[in-house]
């Protein structure tokens, strides 16, 4: 991978990123907040946190503003998304990333600590295939503290309410569709736009690679309810599971340990 170079502005990349993430989800750093209104609650305003699948840092960055004691582990695979998050702490001995296939049995070894009080994750762990999720859940059980909490929002829809969902699916679609004809960035043009940055033009090629090509649709890929990922979490080995918010597309559960 080639080096970066020296005047990028890693900033401007993150809110590009949230802007095009914001598109998807309107009530994203509502969903932020809640997760670290749990965390205060469960594991105190100086947590260990382990960012899993933290793409350019979003959770990070969010956690550290609120919590200037805090330090964070970012764990994920995509390098250009990496490339992101490196750049943009650089220098913060705060948070540290390490790159890692989550779907490897052996990829809690490349971490830096035996534990976390916190485990967090958003809109990510849906490109797991179910069996892999749950495979994932137990090894989080192994990683997260006793006491600890770990909280996952992601894209979870509820089988009995189909005419809700398929309504509240027309409306959103009705909204993206509106906002992109005024010029808003969706998930395609913002990969198109990294790729054809020098600074990123390496990275991404590495990511098509990896996973192919960005998605054009933005694939949900296996979806499983709140219920299910409760349950999962409790056979896993959690104490307690439940969803603590939802909106009409997202929800996050959290597992305490």
């Amino acid at each position: 991978m080639a080096e970066t170079g020296a005047r990028t502005d890693w900033q401007t990349w993150q809110r590009t990123w949230d802007r095009q993430q914001e598109w998807y989800l309107p009530d994203r750093e509502e969903r932020f907040r809640v997760m670290l209104d749990t965390v205060e609650a469960l594991g105190g305003p100086r947590p260990r946190v382990l960012d899993l699948a933290c793409g350019t840092g979003s959770i990070s960055d969010r956690l550290l503003t609120r919590f200037p004691e805090a330090r964070s582990t970012g764990v994920d695979l995509d390098p250009a998304l990496l490339t992101i998050a490196r750049g943009t702490f650089a220098g913060d001995g705060r948070v540290e990333f390490v790159s890692a296939d989550l779907r490897q049995p052996d990829w809690t070894g490349r971490l830096p600590h035996r534990s976390y009080d916190a485990v967090l994750t958003a809109t990510a762990l849906h490109w797991l295939r179910t069996d892999e999720l749950a495979t994932l859940y137990g090894q989080l059980a192994g990683v997260v503290r006793e006491g600890g909490v770990f909280l996952n929002a992601d894209h979870m829809p509820d089988p009995d309410t189909p005419r809700i969902d398929a309504a509240m699916h027309a409306f959103d679609k009705a909204r993206r569709e509106r906002e992109k004809a005024r010029g808003t960035q969706d998930w395609t043009g913002w990969w198109r736009q990294a790729a054809a940055d020098p600074a990123l033009a390496d990275a991404v090629a590495e990511r098509d690679r990896l996973f192919g090509a960005p998605a054009s649709d933005h694939s949900d890929g296996q979806l499983q309810s709140p219920a299910w990922h409760a349950r999962t979490l409790r056979d896993a080995g959690f104490a307690e599971a439940r969803t603590v918010w939802a909106s009409p597309h997202d929800a996050m559960v959290a597992a305490l340990r």
